[in-house]
């Protein structure tokens, strides 16, 4: 089996152990590297390659937002999952601007941890449900905003269903039956769109696709 290779990136050692006990149980998932500080995150980014990130967001020097922002310019397939004690907007949303997959506070159960990097390996988004809609009404453009693309000048109509239907969150195996796809050509149509959009997970997509006006508050429930 194809392990993901996870790095740890938290300035408590305690946080990292327990963290790296949580994972290292399950047969699928690897730590690679451990990190105390951004700037040390960046470099074993780097380094050790990983596929997903997992990032406090209070740390020393460099901060998980910048460090989360190097991390994403430099290496952007790695997905970055933060996982902070910490839920003001000004975090969240300076995070996923930045270019992270998923936000999980540290209260979070250790399963819950677990899946959620299976998650954003995947390319799916987690997000708090509590702040979801705060964060899709951020991105929205202003009223009178010029649009900018249209999203057929970028993306193909089926890729544009399915990143309406990830707007409205939900898994690709529901997407698929909606769809009346396979599950394997649903995970195909979302490579394409991370690709054409140059994004390496659905948050970043709707994201992008909110800002654009191609999706609106009305396509999700």
């Amino acid at each position: 089996m194809e392990k993901i290779k996870v790095l740890i990136a938290d300035d408590h050692a305690v946080v990292r152990d327990g963290t790296r006990r949580i994972l290292e149980q399950e047969p699928d998932l690897e730590v690679v590297a451990e990190a105390a500080d951004g700037a040390e995150a960046v470099r074993l980014a780097g380094t050790a390659r990983p596929d997903v990130a997992i990032i406090d967001i209070a740390m020393p020097g460099v901060d998980g937002i910048e460090a989360t922002k190097q991390i994403k310019s430099l290496y952007p397939s790695i997905a970055v999952l933060i996982l902070s004690a910490y839920d003001d907007d000004q975090f969240v949303f300076g995070l996923l601007e930045a270019g992270a997959a998923g936000y999980l506070l540290k209260s979070v159960r250790g399963k819950d941890l677990v899946e959620a990097v299976r998650q954003v390996y995947a390319g799916e988004s987690v997000l708090h449900p509590a702040i979801a809609r705060k964060v899709l009404n951020r991105f929205v453009p202003a009223a009178g905003k010029t649009a900018g693309q249209k999203p057929t000048q970028v993306l193909s109509d089926r890729e544009i269903e399915v990143l309406r239907l990830a707007t409205r969150g939900l898994s690709n195996q529901q997407i698929a039956d909606q769809l009346f796809l396979s599950l394997r050509t649903v995970q195909a149509h979302l490579g394409h769109i991370f690709n054409k959009l140059r994004v390496s997970s659905r948050t970043e997509a709707v994201v992008r696709a909110l800002k654009e006006g191609w999706v609106t508050l009305q396509d999700i429930p």
